[in-house]
């Protein structure tokens, strides 16, 4: 993992070279201060997925370009294959897993997101991003939290929410959680 969060660093500080952007700027698109932002671009802390779309949107470019170094090229249909999409471990709890990832212009960004059991966690982080968000789980049970409200979620259960509203979840009991999140501004 540690070299994927450099592989983005790395991609961050191209875009702001680029765009001749200030690491100020982008601290302050994403809701950080440049102390936090500029251990992101080398490769010392994490990124959140909801930021890297912050980001994106922002200068115009596709997620999957900051996440994964993929420039998508397909315009008429863009096909994955069972477990064949791009994917990157966020941390050692997280993968996503890129659905949308060839296609041009998509309007959403879908993931196969898989979060190992964290038996002994007690604080959830929460994010925000703008738009809407529709969870659908596959395999496995989570909590999910929304804006103070905590919802169980079991396999085939699924949510849309307001996903400006500070959310976040955790795997319950001892198996994974596999859920497909899309998120559309």
């Amino acid at each position: 993992m540690d070299e994927q969060l450099k592989q983005i660093g790395e991609r961050l500080r191209g875009l702001r070279d680029v765009l001749d952007i200030p690491a100020e700027e982008v601290a302050e698109v994403i809701g950080i201060g440049v102390e936090k932002y500029e251990l992101i671009e080398r490769g010392e802390a994490d990124i959140t997925i909801s930021n890297l779309m912050k980001i994106a949107k922002k200068y115009g470019i596709s997620t999957e370009e900051l996440i994964f170094a993929e420039t998508p090229h397909m315009k008429s249909y863009f096909v994955v294959r069972n477990g064949q999409g791009v994917s990157i471990e966020r941390t050692k709890a997280y993968k996503y897993q890129s659905l949308v990832s060839g296609f041009v212009g998509h309007k959403a960004d879908v993931f196969i997101v898989t979060v190992e059991p964290k038996p002994e966690a007690h604080v959830v982080y929460k994010n925000t991003h703008a738009g809407q968000e529709f969870n659908l789980v596959l395999e496995g049970k989570m909590e999910l939290y929304i804006g103070g409200k905590t919802i169980v979620l079991e396999e085939g259960d699924s949510i849309y929410f307001d996903s400006t509203k500070p959310h976040g979840m955790l795997a319950v009991g001892n198996k994974a959680v596999k859920f497909l999140a899309f998120t559309v501004e």
